[in-house]
């Protein structure tokens, strides 16, 4: 991919949190980039460090208790430690985010169309009556009905979905260039799902927005995404082309997710649990490979002692060598490819 692509360029990144007075890292030593017109997905379990690294490229982590290393480019501008003032221009007009728990995104004390308003009001130049009629249009756009009368609705009068859509409608405001969408439609049903997916679709194609998409479905990931990074505990372990990863994925981790996804081709074979849990940030392991643990009958000695991400073949990244030693335990059959 050419250079002059790049939109978001992520080098080294290093998120740690502090607890009891030592620094843990959720994001550890990350390299991504997100290109202009394409949708990266990031998928792992809860804990894996999805959401730790979104709030880090936005730069919302509370100062006080967070310590950012390495750089984020955007658009050749390193925004990893930018002053508050600066990073509020770019946030809500060329970055957008949709939050994962709309309760907390939400003022519950400001009526929705003023919450959707005040975007407007901060980044465009737009008179109270041509930022009503766009408040009301990102109302509908985002699939509520009677957008007049929930203009004038507080949070709580709504319900989840709806509030959902609210928060996106905030993040859309501007066409953002940039766009994270954390879990975007967890408490949406499907007919709306579809609605919402539609609408980032259009956004990234219109105005050339990179999209950085985190969910837990790979069923959206498969539909939408045009490159996949699998997070876990705090480092990338496979990152490929969609088409790569769910055809050719390489990484235990990786192979675990998808065989523990149901398959309507083969309603009645079992899915894999996988073993174990990720492990809090005091106690995650930080030599060797993480995921080790959780696939105790591969040997030690497939494993890298200090596993790096190898290309192993073009755009397509797996991080340790025990991707070539992994294979089911007996009775855990794997999905054809």
């Amino acid at each position: 991919m050419a250079e002059d692509k790049k939109l978001l360029k992520i080098e080294h990144l290093t998120t740690s949190f502090r607890i009891n007075d030592q620094y843990y890292a959720a994001v550890d030593n990350v390299s991504l980039d997100v290109n202009k017109n394409e949708i990266l997905a990031i998928v792992g379990e809860s804990g894996s460090g999805k959401s730790a690294l979104a709030f880090s490229i936005m730069n919302l982590h509370p100062k006080l208790n967070t310590k950012i290393e390495g750089h984020i480019y955007y658009k050749d501008q390193d925004i990893a430690n930018l002053p508050e003032r600066k990073m509020q221009q770019l946030r809500g007009s060329e970055l957008g985010m949709i939050f994962q728990d709309p309760m907390s995104a939400l003022n519950p004390l400001m009526m929705i169309g003023d919450q959707i308003g005040e975007a407007l009001l901060l980044h465009t130049k737009l008179d109270p009556k041509q930022r009503k009629e766009r408040v009301i249009e990102l109302l509908s756009q985002v699939g509520i009905p009677k957008p007049e009368i929930v203009y004038n609705q507080y949070p709580h009068e709504l319900s989840g979905g709806m509030r959902q859509r609210v928060v996106i409608a905030i993040a859309i405001a501007n066409n953002p260039v940039f766009l994270i969408a954390d879990e975007p439609t967890t408490a949406l049903d499907v007919t709306i799902q579809a609605q919402i997916l539609d609408l980032i679709r259009k956004l990234k194609a219109e105005i050339n927005s990179g999209v950085i998409l985190i969910t837990h479905d790979l069923g959206v990931v498969a539909e939408m995404a045009d490159r996949v990074a699998v997070m876990y505990a705090g480092q990338i372990v496979e990152l490929a082309s969609v088409d790569d990863l769910f055809e050719r994925p390489k990484h235990p981790y990786t192979r675990s997710l998808l065989q523990s996804t149901p398959n309507a081709n083969e309603a009645k074979s079992k899915l894999h649990v996988i073993q174990g849990i990720v492990p809090s940030l005091k106690n995650l392991p930080r030599d060797g490979c993480r995921f080790a643990s959780r696939i105790p009958w591969i040997s030690e000695a497939s494993h890298e002692e200090n596993p790096e991400l190898h290309e192993v073949s073009p755009g397509h990244y797996v991080r340790c060598t025990c991707y070539k030693e992994f294979y089911f335990p007996v009775g855990k059959k794997e999905a054809s490819k």
